[in-house]
């Protein structure tokens, strides 16, 4: 059974159309990558899957229910992008109210305060947290009743690049223990190596799902091939570039070629026959390259199609 299930989605206010047919879901123990600008369209179907909203169009399950299931909403798990809590409140006290809004275990508090890195401050009152400290504990509260879904906006918000780091280990440990996981994040450096796949939303419509590789594939970016300490740099610029290939140097012996169309492997089998690089690099489309290029499409759509 997956985790989410959005099957022909169209969400309107009025007369105006935020979301367009989406097709989407979540498997059992996958991290899914929800990208997309504002406006997108990412924050309405958050709120499809947390039941806040009704689709105009379509069908929304979680966890094969509808929803707003009083059984959904206990192994549901949110962080929003703004944490807000209580000011007055220490770290301790608002966990523990959230633990008894969830049907949670009270053990789990100080637990979970350890696990984000706030016992040293449980006592302290909110007014006194950082920004990062608060998504912390925003975090901390998400993971009340260890949910089967857990669903975070902008989770890296606030947070310094160790915090970050600790996030995202921690969302791997999640996953391998089969929490379904959908990850809103402008940050995408970072990300790639912590979701099973990505879907990109553009103007309220899908543009793209799958993994990685997946979307490589499709949209046939070039790989990067930066050789260095090689002998002949300039016959091999003239070589690759007679040859068609995007070709520049780096260096007084370094040179790059951007490989496409499965020219990567040849392009390497003649470099390593030819001659003798000290260090060869490869640098495969990054997920902000893959954003950019579905971005970059969704714009050329001529208007008559968008608004079909």
């Amino acid at each position: 059974m997956n985790a989410v299930e959005i099957q022909g989605v169209s969400q309107r206010y009025g007369s105006m159309t935020v979301l367009h047919d989406l097709h989407l879901n979540l498997g059992a123990g996958e991290v899914l990558g929800l990208f997309g600008h504002n406006g997108a369209g990412k924050t309405t179907s958050m709120k499809l899957i947390l039941g806040l909203l009704a689709p105009s169009e379509g069908q929304v399950r979680v966890l094969g229910h509808a929803p707003n299931d009083p059984q959904v909403r206990r192994q549901l798990g949110y962080l929003p992008e703004n944490v807000i809590f209580y000011p007055q409140l220490s770290g301790r006290e608002t966990l523990r109210h959230f633990a008894r809004l969830k049907g949670a275990a009270a053990s789990q508090v100080d637990e979970l305060l350890e696990q984000v890195g706030l016992a040293h401050a449980a006592e302290r009152r909110l007014k006194t947290y950082s920004k990062g400290m608060r998504q912390r504990l925003g975090l901390a509260q998400a993971l009340l009743g260890e949910p089967r879904l857990l669903l975070l906006d902008e989770p890296t918000v606030g947070l310094d690049p160790i915090a970050t780091q600790d996030l995202y280990q921690l969302i791997d440990r999640l996953r391998q223990g089969g929490t379904s996981i959908i990850l809103c994040s402008h940050v995408l450096p970072g990300v790639e190596a912590h979701i099973n796949r990505a879907a990109i939303l553009a103007k309220g419509r899908l543009q793209a799902t799958g993994t990685l590789a997946e979307l490589r594939s499709e949209a046939g970016l070039p790989v990067r091939i930066r050789a260095s300490g090689i002998s002949t740099r300039e016959q091999w610029l003239q070589r690759w570039s007679a040859a068609g290939h995007n070709t520049r140097s780096c260096g007084e012996r370094s040179i790059e070629v951007e490989a496409v169309n499965g020219h990567k492997l040849p392009l390497l089998r003649q470099l390593l026959g030819e001659d003798s690089p000290e260090d060869i690099e490869i640098h495969q489309p990054s997920l902000e390259d893959l954003y950019r290029y579905y971005m970059e499409r969704a714009s050329d759509v001529p208007a008559q199609e968008r608004r079909a």
